[in-house]
């Protein structure tokens, strides 16, 4: 994908990216360290920090900026037990891909502070008009990166928890040493598979891209004009934040109602951190013309609330 060469001593299978980010978090960090992580985060990210038993520090990010988070904002937050900074890009829930420039601009920071860099890549085969970076494709960051990924996004294969955790070959080894005591080998025939995915071209992996892409127009479409709701067109993955503040409610209370009036379901920003704050999430997984439906009803939702509280 990015041409990077890597060696099998620098690449180590994994269930999955979940269970990639808990090995290399159990590696890099101890209890008294920090991990940065940009906020809007996934929201499984708290739950691996407290494992590992380092600290999490959410990093602030804007929905004016459509949640791109700064070099100069995680500087900021950096502390003398800061060790790892932890990056998703595509980003779940927000969308935002990191550009070359500002992957470099935070790789600077990492360099000066001496960070350690994890990567959440599931999505990255998933950008839209953004083109997609990693800093393990940076020769200058690769060897304080460890890149996760897997096929469950790119490919729909989720339960097949076929994923890789790659970085500097003296990683490896200490990966491998945490990897065996959660998972002690796996089905030759899943990594076969995992081969197969990433060695040939498929053409469903790009036709499932450009539904994304579809879709996400098609939702950001339906919100045109709103007084109510501002859509943003995300840069990539599966999902679009919705900014429901002009309603008065948090994205809590909005998804409640959401569900008990219009029987629509959605995930509320506030499960993603404080910057998901009166935000809403929208999974771009069913077909346009449910999707159509889904926004015609929360639009109606929220244009009623504005006109409440006029």
């Amino acid at each position: 994908r990015s041409g990077v060469p890597v060696t099998p001593e620098q690449v180590l299978f994994t269930a999955g990216t979940q269970n990639g980010l808990c090995t290399a978090l159990l590696t890099l960090v101890q209890t008294g360290d920090e991990v940065l992580v940009p906020d809007p985060y996934y929201a499984t990210y708290e739950g691996l920090v407290a494992a590992s038993g380092a600290t999490f520090v959410p990093v602030a990010t804007r929905p004016e900026d459509n949640f791109h988070v700064t070099a100069e904002a995680i500087e900021r937050a950096i502390t003398k037990r800061t060790r790892v900074l932890l990056l998703n890009t595509p980003s779940n829930p927000t969308g935002a891909v990191l550009t070359q420039k500002e992957i470099d601009e935070i790789g600077a920071v990492c360099e000066r502070h001496d960070l350690w860099i994890i990567c959440d890549e599931v999505y990255a085969d998933m950008t839209f008009d953004v083109p997609f970076c990693s800093p393990f494709d940076r020769p200058h960051l690769r060897h304080r990166t460890l890149a996760v990924s897997s096929i469950s996004k790119s490919h729909a294969l989720p339960g097949f928890r076929a994923g890789w955790v790659a970085s500097h070959p003296d990683i490896t080894p200490r990966l491998v040493l945490v990897a065996e005591a959660m998972l002690f080998g796996s089905q030759p025939f899943i990594e076969d598979a995992l081969a197969v995915a990433l060695n040939e071209k498929h053409p469903e992996v790009e036709r499932l891209r450009l539904a994304f892409r579809e879709r996400a127009e098609t939702l950001i479409k339906a919100f045109d004009g709103s007084q109510a709701i501002t859509a943003r067109m995300p840069e990539g993955g599966m999902f679009v934040m919705l900014d429901v503040r002009r309603t008065k409610l948090t994205g809590e209370e909005f998804a409640w109602q959401l569900l008990k009036e219009q029987n629509v379901s959605v995930m509320p920003g506030e499960s993603f951190g404080k910057g998901g704050a009166g935000h809403i999430r929208i999974a771009l997984t069913v077909d346009s013309e449910i999707l159509r439906d889904a926004c015609i009803k929360i639009r109606k939702l929220a244009e009623k609330l504005c006109s409440e509280t006029k």
